[in-house]
């Protein structure tokens, strides 16, 4: 996983434009397929959701697979993980969801799998996150899988699964999710999106902001642009308690995550705080880097990696405060997840999420994006008012009910509906 990106930008050196072009050409011939077919406004359409990697761990799986619990109780649902990597998935299937893999790698692969898995992908846009994980072979399974979804409704969870459900699925409802923002992506794929995303029946937000922008985007097509925040169940492990001197954060360490701007923050105010610690859970490619940067600071007693838990709610509730570090976001599902446990958070105001869920003052700060100095003050005012931080942590618990997946579920569930009835 932590060569993705390197793969992703030799790519794009080695082949660029030519890449890009092969990529439009083979889905306007997608294109040319037989026309939508009308969907019967009967009983609930089947749901089929096209997802990375359902073995994986990350916020997109988690939000896939409580949304895909939340539908199955009206409807059969299927997730179509384009591969697989390792036989135990990290997050535990949904209960009653089918769950496909079109390229197993956790099993021995037939002469014709690995020949077709050595060519790179067409169909799936070369500037997409998800294009390292594509070949020819997920090619062919993904397209066949999508044109037999007449009368369905397509769930796609990245730009580059949207963008071939709408050439490739003839006859279903095709609804894209974004799980990043509008802004984030890269020119060739942002400008396919502006191309083409008129095609999709629907489209769901995490954020206001992103409601914004695509609604003004797709000004005068038809397709729907609606914001439903992901689904947030409880972690469960108890309820953080405001007396204990913990900062705790968690995510990919990645760049995005922009952990070593909470290294930074924290290495600033920890001498005039003794007591506190912070603790950063997850796993990636920028570790050894963070590693070198806390010994570099003199933290390694006070800032610890502490790596991937099954177990985060049981992290949160020993700590008395979390930090969100992120350069960007598409929502900020953690931080739903950190006040569920009863935890004020400082974050900052980072694009986009941040600003839709928390309000400064009540359940937490926001602070200038990138801006150090403001992340470490933000964090040593509450580290020091174990009062603020009780009043904003009782808060936080009433904001995440929000975010509860019974209430997110009968809104994604009155879209497909409405959708349905439409057709």
């Amino acid at each position: 996983m932590s060569a993705q990106p390197e793969v992703v930008s030799r790519r794009r050196r080695l082949l660029g434009a030519p890449a890009i072009a092969a990529h439009r050409l083979a889905l306007a011939l997608v294109r040319r397929a037989p026309a939508r077919r009308a969907v019967s406004a009967g009983s609930p359409a089947p749901v089929r959701i096209v997802l990375a990697n359902a073995y994986a761990m990350g916020g997109t799986v988690r939000a896939t697979f409580t949304l895909a619990a939340q539908l199955a109780e009206h409807r059969r649902v299927e997730i179509v993980s384009v591969r697989r990597h390792t036989k135990r998935p990290f997050f535990p299937h949904p209960r009653g969801v089918k769950v496909t893999v079109l390229d197993d790698r956790a099993r021995p692969r037939w002469l014709h799998e690995r020949v077709l898995a050595a060519l790179p992908s067409l169909l799936i846009h070369p500037e997409d996150y998800a294009y390292p994980g594509a070949s020819a072979l997920t090619d062919v399974r993904l397209l066949r899988r999508l044109r037999a979804t007449a009368g369905e409704i397509v769930i796609t969870t990245r730009p580059a699964y949207a963008l071939l459900a709408a050439a490739a699925a003839p006859g279903a409802i095709v609804v894209g999710q974004e799980h990043m923002h509008l802004r984030a992506h890269r020119p060739a794929l942002g400008a396919d999106i502006r191309r083409h995303y008129a095609a999709l029946d629907a489209l769901a937000v995490l954020s206001e902001g992103d409601r914004a922008d695509y609604a003004a985007l797709l000004a005068g097509a038809p397709t729907r642009v609606e914001r439903i925040p992901d689904a947030v169940p409880a972690l469960g492990g108890g309820v953080a308690q405001p007396a204990a001197q913990i900062v705790v954060a968690a995510g990919r360490l990645t760049r995005q995550k922009g952990f070593d701007l909470l290294i930074d923050a924290f290495a600033r105010l920890a001498p005039h705080h003794p007591g506190w610690e912070l603790r950063i859970y997850g796993g990636g490619k920028e570790r050894a880097a963070l590693e070198r940067q806390i010994e570099a600071a003199g933290m390694g007693d006070r800032i610890r990696l502490m790596g991937s838990t099954r177990r985060l709610g049981e992290a949160f509730a020993a700590a008395g405060l979390f930090a969100l570090s992120s350069r960007f976001e598409g929502f900020g599902m953690v931080i739903v997840e950190a006040m569920g446990c009863g935890l004020p958070v400082v974050s900052f105001d980072c694009p986009r999420g941040p600003a839709d869920i928390i309000t400064p003052g009540r359940d937490g700060v926001l602070v200038p994006p990138e801006d150090t100095a403001a992340l470490a003050e933000a964090l040593g005012a509450l580290m020091a008012d174990p009062d603020r931080r009780r009043a904003y942590g009782a808060a936080a618990l009433e904001t995440a009910r929000a975010y509860d997946p019974a209430t997110i579920g009968a809104r994604w569930e009155t879209l497909l509906e409405e959708l349905q009835g439409r057709t």
